[in-house]
Formats: structure tokens, C-alpha cells, sequence
């Protein structure tokens, strides 16, 4: 907690000079002195809400601005899901941005029905063969290949008979909810 504390000093400044603002300018914005805003900054002076408040007004940030986000744990644990035949391993924390899953397709005979949706996927073929319809076009995606393409455009997905394929896909938000909340 200290170590947080110890970075809204440097914040502080660092936001006033981004701004190109003398500390008199801020202070007087502020409706304080030079010398609580210059000890503010250096850490010689604790930093509390009736101070900071005023400044982080005049500066347009929010307090959370000047704590440092906490790191928390970087694992990703989130179940791994089972579903046609296929296994999705989901590879980024829930509330990404940008979602990347490894999965697995199981071997298939036929192209599923295409389906479009928002959004934007990227793939790459760890193992075996992927079958891409993207647009009544069928392409063979084979090992260490890559594709990218809009969701908006009728596709499909699925491993070839040859056996199964193993997948990155990483989506764009949209295509991830359509992608995990519906049918591959």
C-alpha cells in the first residue's frame, strides 16, 4: 500500500507537466499554495481527498489515475469449454479486450453451415488442418498458416476428415461473444 501511495506524487506531476503548468498555475487552480502542491508532489506531504480532489478536477484525471493499478494474479483461469466435438481453452482474461481461445476441432467430413456476425477473427493452425469457408470459398488452412477475416462475411470452421485441428483465434469483442455464446 505504501509503495502506492508513493507514486501519486510523481503522478501528480507528471500530469501537471503534460499539460505544461507551472506549479503556481496548478496551485492557483487548485485554490491552494505552491509549497502544499510542490511537497504533495515530492511526497513530503500526505496526499489526501480534500487535496487531491481540486487537482484532479483542474487536471481533467480521475483519482484512480494517480494509484497505480495492483498487478493481481496474470493466470488465466477460466473453465474450459466442451462443446460439438470441440474443446475451447479460453487464453485471455475474461473482460479483454481482445479474446484468444485455442481450439480444438475434432475431424469432420463437411463444412458446417456458414453464419455471420460483428466483429473481426485472426487464426493460426497449431496442428493438423483447418477447412475455412469464408464466403461460399473454401480454404485449407494448413499447419502454421495464419488467416484474418470479417465476421460479416458468411464462414465456417472446422477441422478437415484428415483428423483434428488445433487453433489460436483470437477475436475482436463482438465476433468473441457470437463465437464462445453460440455454436462454432
Amino acid at each position: 500500500m505504501d509503495a502506492m501511495l508513493e507514486q501519486i506524487g510523481p503522478r501528480l506531476r507528471a500530469a501537471r507537466r503534460e499539460r505544461g503548468w507551472t506549479l503556481e498555475e496548478l496551485a492557483s487552480r487548485a485554490g491552494m499554495s505552491s509549497s502544499t502542491l510542490s511537497r504533495l508532489e515530492s511526497g513530503k506531504r500526505q496526499a489526501s481527498l480534500p487535496l487531491l480532489l481540486p487537482l484532479t478536477r483542474q487536471l481533467g484525471i480521475r483519482l484512480d489515475d494517480l494509484v497505480p493499478a495492483g498487478s493481481g494474479d496474470p493466470r488465466v483461469r477460466r473453465a474450459i469449454e466442451r462443446r460439438d466435438g470441440m474443446v475451447i481453452a479460453p487464453l485471455t482474461l475474461e473482460n479483454s479486450p481482445v479474446q484468444t481461445f485455442k481450439v480444438t476441432f475434432p475431424p469432420c467430413d463437411y463444412a458446417p453451415a456458414p453464419r455471420v456476425h460483428d466483429g473481426y477473427e485472426w487464426l493460426f493452425v497449431l496442428s493438423g488442418r483447418l477447412r475455412l469457408v469464408l464466403d461460399d470459398h473454401e480454404h485449407i488452412i494448413e499447419r502454421g498458416e495464419a488467416a484474418e477475416f470479417d465476421t460479416r462475411m458468411p464462414h465456417s470452421l472446422s477441422a478437415t476428415a484428415d483428423g483434428p485441428a488445433e487453433v489460436l483465434s483470437i477475436f475482436s469483442a463482438s465476433g468473441e461473444r457470437m463465437h464462445t455464446h453460440g455454436a462454432l
